[in-house]
């Protein structure tokens, strides 16, 4: 093996353990060639723009691009663009001094010098307002700045990364969106794959969250049911990798045993439950058991998929939501305990 060979094998190995310690994980060909980008581009200075649905991990790749470039030492600083209130945006970017304003009874550092020799991530950048984006457009020009109240033009060493689950080429072309800014920011782009296209990635993601939950919460370690992995394949997941935290959160600490059961699992347990018939038991209490077994396991199922929402549960049903609602607490089925993730499309 060649020096260099020995050098890019290092890197190589490198940035897999970054990738993986980033929970940036998977094995399908789109999102490898995802993770390829990343590493491609992550020692070059140049702004990077991160698109992608909610949920995907953008803030995730960010991270990667800074953790694998030479910039790693230094701060890696996230700032959400719709929090920065405009009559406050100079101020939070660049800082200001003492007396530059009313209350600012000391000098601060802005957000800019805090991100000094690292990057700053500019997320969900499409939410900034007109004002706020000619304020950065012309940062990003040279890359100096002057604190509120002072005097020096200061120059800032940085790397500049965006994201947006927008497109920000329709906002261009609505007016929503500068074009000249949309330019500076994307000269390097990586487009986050949604879950639904990343096939049994969701299988392994889910096995990993399963695995950080126990070493999280000091429990043992939980399984998938067969079933419950083939409702994973086919669920089309709107939420990307969020909601499916999310969901593997609930049914970790919700679950009874050892087995996750999921959708179809939950069903197929309350149907074998119902075939498991006591030859003394009479007929009427047989048939009794069996429809409250039923209504237990597919009122879980069905607050599951609504997360919570009796609402939506009972349109995805067809049932009246009152008697919904009864059969909710007949069962002791709180539905709080359903409220996390997203709810998918009624059909």
């Amino acid at each position: 093996m060649t020096e260099i060979e020995a050098w890019r094998q290092r890197r190589h190995e490198s940035s897999e353990s970054a990738f993986t310690r980033l929970s940036l994980l998977g094995a399908s060909p789109i999102f490898r060639e995802t993770l390829r980008v990343i590493e491609r581009i992550a020692d070059v200075d140049a702004t990077v723009l991160i698109q992608g649905d909610t949920g995907t991990g953008k803030e995730l790749a960010a991270r990667a691009l800074h953790y694998l470039s030479r910039r790693r030492e230094f701060p890696f600083i996230p700032v959400n663009c719709g929090a920065l209130p405009d009559n406050l945006l100079e101020s939070e970017l660049f800082g200001h001094e003492r007396g530059a304003f009313t209350d600012a009874k000391s000098s601060s550092r802005g957000l800019v010098a805090q991100a000094e020799g690292g990057t700053l991530l500019l997320d969900e950048v499409e939410a900034m307002s007109p004002r706020a984006q000619v304020v950065l457009l012309r940062f990003l020009q040279d890359h100096t700045y002057r604190p509120v109240g002072g005097r020096q033009v200061a120059n800032s060493d940085l790397r500049i990364v965006a994201s947006s689950n927008i497109d920000l080429e329709g906002m261009v072309r609505r007016g929503e969106f500068r074009r000249d800014l949309l330019f500076r920011l994307s000269i390097l782009n990586v487009t986050m794959p949604p879950l639904c296209e990343r096939g049994r990635d969701v299988v392994l993601l889910a096995e990993h969250f399963l695995d950080r939950f126990a070493t999280q919460y000091e429990r043992s370690r939980k399984r998938l049911h067969a079933r419950s992995i083939a409702w994973l394949l086919s669920h089309d997941w709107p939420g990307n990798i969020r909601e499916l935290e999310n969901l593997m959160l609930r049914e970790f600490l919700l679950a009874d045993g050892e087995v996750i059961r999921i959708g179809a699992a939950q069903l197929a347990d309350a149907e074998a439950d119902c075939a498991r018939i006591d030859a003394d038991e009479t007929f009427k209490s047989a048939k009794a058991r069996a429809i409250a077994e039923f209504e237990k396991n597919y009122l879980r199922h069905l607050l599951t998929e609504a997360c919570g929402n009796v609402s939506l549960a009972a349109r995805i049903s067809q049932k009246d939501r009152s008697t919904l609602n009864k059969l909710v607490k007949k069962h002791g089925l709180a539905s709080d305990r359903f409220r996390t993730g997203s709810p998918r499309n009624p059909r």
